[in-house]
């Protein structure tokens, strides 16, 4: 039986305003604001690689989860903005680590990324032990390639998010898992290689209204619960607006999804995981199960819920 057992996050020290970004593409803070919910977004210094954010986000989990690395049986890293096609951050974070032989595997699903590693994780801890599931995006090398898009440039930040799933201990039971793709849309978000992100934005968010609350409420079903059971849903933070609308389709209250999204802006493969550490350091609320969703390029998308134990 898969549990949670820790989350941490890492967040580069720079905050970077609506209205620095939106001198870059010729917007005014507040347009910003409007139609995404960001205030601001951090950015990593040019020195600090992917697999430095990962690392400090490992560490973190780790140290509040009171485990050594060489307890792992698995690392995965889920990121879809690396700095080359290979080797991919993972198996540098296992040697920062101390592990030389710990299978280290990336995940290269952006914004999807995690919760696909969480499930994969769910299924795997039984014969691997305690793996570490790490979300890290240096999405600011993305957007500010030339020429820059206002509806791209805007909306991204930097960051690391970790989690710890266990097979035998945690604060939070996985209840399973469901995980979809469909590939008819992947021309709708792509990055190609030294380009800048291509997204046509009103299919992402038409496809992720649809396709997330039908995850989210198929699964639930499945283990005999209900969106209005959840007390808290941990979203990757992709847009307020889209937040909103997921909550509207699911006829959950709003208050339910938590969000950060203001604070960081979106951090593709790295957000949920940023949030839930947030949460988590906020205090468990025990009792309730709490659901995970994301939606990426590809088009993937899924949910995983779990209930916090008592």
């Amino acid at each position: 039986m898969p549990f949670l057992r820790e989350f941490g996050s890492y967040l580069p020290e720079r905050i970077v305003s609506n209205a620095e970004i939106g001198a870059h593409v010729g917007c005014d803070a507040e347009w910003i604001k409007n139609v995404s919910g960001i205030d601001q977004r951090r950015f990593a210094a040019d020195d600090e690689s992917v697999a430095d954010l990962a690392l400090r986000a490992a560490q973190s989990c780790l140290e509040k989860a009171k485990l050594s690395a060489s307890a792992l049986g698995m690392i995965l890293i889920a990121s879809g903005s690396t700095e080359r096609q290979f080797p991919g951050p993972a198996a540098t974070v296992a040697h920062r680590l101390g592990l030389d032989s710990t299978p280290a595997i990336d995940v290269p699903l952006a914004s999807a990324g995690t919760l696909f590693a969480m499930s994969l994780a769910s299924r795997l801890c039984d014969s691997l032990g305690e793996i570490l599931v790490i979300g890290a995006e240096k999405m600011s090398s993305v957007v500010l390639r030339q020429p820059m898009e206002r509806g791209v440039a805007i909306l991204f930040g930097d960051g690391a998010g970790a989690c710890l799933v266990s097979p035998s201990e945690g604060k939070a039971r996985v209840l399973g898992s469901a995980l979809h793709s469909d590939g008819a849309f992947a021309e709708d978000l792509r990055l190609p290689f030294d380009r800048p992100l291509e997204m046509n934005g009103r299919s992402v968010i038409l496809q992720a209204t649809r396709k997330v609350p039908r995850a989210i409420s198929e699964l639930l079903e499945k283990h005999g619960r209900k969106a209005a059971d959840v007390g808290t849903f941990l979203m990757h933070q992709a847009n307020q607006n889209l937040i909103d609308r997921i909550a509207l389709a699911l006829e959950v209250p709003a208050d339910r999804f938590y969000s950060n999204i203001a604070r960081y802006g979106n951090t593709s493969s790295a957000s949920m995981l940023i949030a839930a550490a947030e949460w988590a350091e906020a205090g468990w609320p025990t009792g309730q199960p709490v659901c995970f969703a994301a939606f990426g390029a590809g088009f993937h998308w899924g949910a995983l819920p779990a209930q916090v134990e008592a």
